[in-house]
């Protein structure tokens, strides 16, 4: 059986990271976030936590597969547990209410968490990026190039989320997120699937 990352393109990756990402999802987290902050320091704090998150990012696209390989961890473990592991989090962007215990309350002006991390580079988006370097690790330079277009438009998102928020209303945003939501799941499925059936093949193939 072929693995679903076996024809990621640069395109279908940065989708994926995107949808991952969840944007629409962590506008209100954000908006809750910056209620503190002064107006004139909001955007200069956004885009901190942005290049903070992307950091992050690039950081774990480039040691995760050592961590990996350093843990023994199979690639069909890692395809059934990244399945799993962006199922869960696909159900709770179609539940959002379910998500409320994700808000962390903070004092003052927020710094690398809970922005940055985990509400930009959470665990979800470096699961994937293991799934996805792991896999074709040669090629690396259009997996850097997907994770700064999906971290991109992710914060355009993230940076117009005051005027968002108030254009798409709570109802806009949560049709929105479990939209994105659906797309996820059904990514996931196929992820867990794949990863189950080629560790079956290569029992077989291997008996």
């Amino acid at each position: 059986m072929q693995s679903q990352l076996d024809s990621l393109t640069l395109v279908s990756a940065a989708v994926l990271l995107f949808l991952v990402m969840d944007p629409f999802g962590n506008i209100p987290f954000f908006v809750a976030a910056l209620q503190k902050v002064r107006p004139a320091r909001r955007r200069i704090v956004v885009v901190r936590e942005l290049a903070i998150a992307l950091l992050a990012l690039v950081l774990f696209l480039f040691l995760g597969e050592p961590l990996l390989n350093v843990l023994h961890v199979s690639e069909h473990a890692l395809a059934v547990a990244g399945g799993i592991v962006l199922f869960l989090i696909a159900l709770k962007m179609i539940f959002p209410a379910a998500r409320g215990g994700g808000h962390e309350e903070i004092e003052g002006e927020p710094f690398i968490v809970p922005l940055a991390i985990p509400y930009v580079a959470g665990p979800s988006a470096m699961a994937t990026l293991l799934l996805i370097i792991n896999r074709e690790p040669a090629r690396w330079r259009e997996w850097l190039a997907a994770v700064l277009i999906a971290w991109a438009a992710s914060a355009a998102i993230i940076s117009l989320s005051s005027p968002l928020s108030r254009v798409l209303g709570q109802r806009g945003l949560i049709a929105m997120e479990r939209l994105m939501g659906m797309l996820l799941v059904a990514i996931a499925i196929q992820m867990t699937m794949n990863g189950a059936g080629s560790f079956y093949l290569e029992l077989v193939g291997g008996g």
